[in-house]
């Protein structure tokens, strides 16, 4: 079995948590504001300028506020939280690889979270995890959900992590290449697996097949040279 470093989905819940919560924190701190207003309007503390009719306006726009941000804010923690759900099922599938192999969770490149680094005798992969519910295709070099253009062009985003990974390496001494990998975990990917402009596309269902080759890129000692690079990274 490969060996695993870090943990899956641990930065997905972590930025999904801030991302869903700041607002609301925001609406209590105008909530609190607010509420101070309107005992200094009353006679009960010291203000310069304070009537309860702008407390009564903050207090009210406030709870506005904070009930929007409970449930805009559930929602987005869930997206987050879904997305962290895939990637450790991708992380549980990538275990299954030889124990060649190793598989770097959440590694942090350039200060971009990477969601796998898989390092192994073929070479190294950066993987993006999607864990999409729709149909996935790709049409004339694009990928679409249900047929549609995604808001954040996955393609685009795993070229930008292998290219940050790559760069990680090479200040660490190390100049290779880095293949993107896009990964659907949800096995929605109707073609199972191709390759867009240097990019690898896959279900999760077929990773293990795909980078369990007997291609040999990285020599042993260069490979675990390399895992001792990565594995100082954090």
């Amino acid at each position: 079995m490969a060996q695993i470093h870090g943990v899956a989905g641990e930065w997905a819940r972590v930025k999904g948590t801030v991302v869903g919560l700041w607002p609301l924190f925001l609406g209590l701190f105008i909530a609190g504001f607010a509420a101070a207003v309107c005992v200094a309007a009353l006679g009960f503390a010291p203000a310069d300028i304070a009537s309860p009719t702008a407390g009564t306006v903050l207090l009210s726009v406030a709870l506005v506020l904070v009930c929007f941000s409970i449930v805009s804010g559930v929602r987005r923690t869930e997206r987050f939280f879904i997305g962290a759900r895939g990637e450790e099922r991708v992380s549980g599938i990538l275990k299954n690889l030889p124990d060649k192999y190793h598989v770097f969770n959440d590694f942090v490149a350039r200060g971009v979270h990477v969601d796998h680094v898989v390092v192994g005798p073929p070479g190294v992969f950066a993987v993006e995890t999607k864990y999409w519910r729709g149909k996935v295709t790709v049409e004339e070099g694009h990928v679409l959900v249900d047929g549609r253009l995604p808001s954040r062009a996955p393609l685009a985003q795993v070229e930008r992590e292998a290219a940050k990974v790559k760069a990680e390496l090479l200040s660490k001494g190390w100049d290779g290449h880095v293949t993107p990998v896009l990964v659907f975990a949800s096995n929605t990917f109707t073609a199972q697996i191709a390759e867009v402009d240097g990019v690898v596309i896959l279900n999760s269902s077929g990773m293990t097949k795909s980078f369990g080759t007997e291609r040999i890129v990285i020599p042993p000692a260069e490979l675990d040279r390399l895992v001792s690079l990565m594995e100082n990274n954090a």
